[in-house]
């Protein structure tokens, strides 16, 4: 086991999560004010990186995928600590945080706002992306009332 899938377990050691060992990633839930969702904390021990996803936990229909990716590019514009994504394949959206520390040590002092940022911003995001994947709402204007 390598030191930052370890410094994981040690960090989400009083959560519930579902561990996979072969690939280094730890599965948790999350519920926020606006839904619940997946987490997936992911050790890269040979790259030195940790990265944080959340899930949206609803795939994006084929015809949204357009409005969607406009949205997303909207939120991301001015975001300083992670993105959004969406595989247009199969329109599953994530949020994704990361730190490199190649150089360095993982510690709680890392990983806390990694995590945190992570579940805050799709948190807060959450009602844009659910307007705009049921076609509630044009991306322009769904980016503009959830503010920055």
């Amino acid at each position: 086991m390598g030191r930052i899938y370890t410094a994981l377990l040690q960090f989400f050691d009083d959560w519930f999560f579902t561990q996979n060992d072969e690939e280094a990633f730890l599965r948790l839930s999350y519920s926020g004010k606006h839904g619940s969702w997946d987490i997936y904390a992911q050790a890269r021990d040979e790259q030195g990186q940790f990265i944080c996803y959340s899930v949206y936990p609803q795939m994006v229909p084929e015809h949204q995928r357009p409005a969607m990716a406009e949205l997303l590019t909207r939120l991301n514009y001015g975001l300083i600590l992670g993105n959004f994504e969406m595989d247009y394949a199969d329109g599953e959206i994530r949020y994704k945080t990361s730190v490199d520390v190649e150089a360095g040590e993982l510690t709680p002092e890392l990983i806390k706002p990694v995590v945190y940022a992570n579940l805050g911003t799709m948190d807060h995001y959450w009602p844009a992306l659910a307007a705009v994947a049921e076609g509630r709402a044009e991306p322009q204007k769904a980016a503009i009332l959830i503010g920055p």
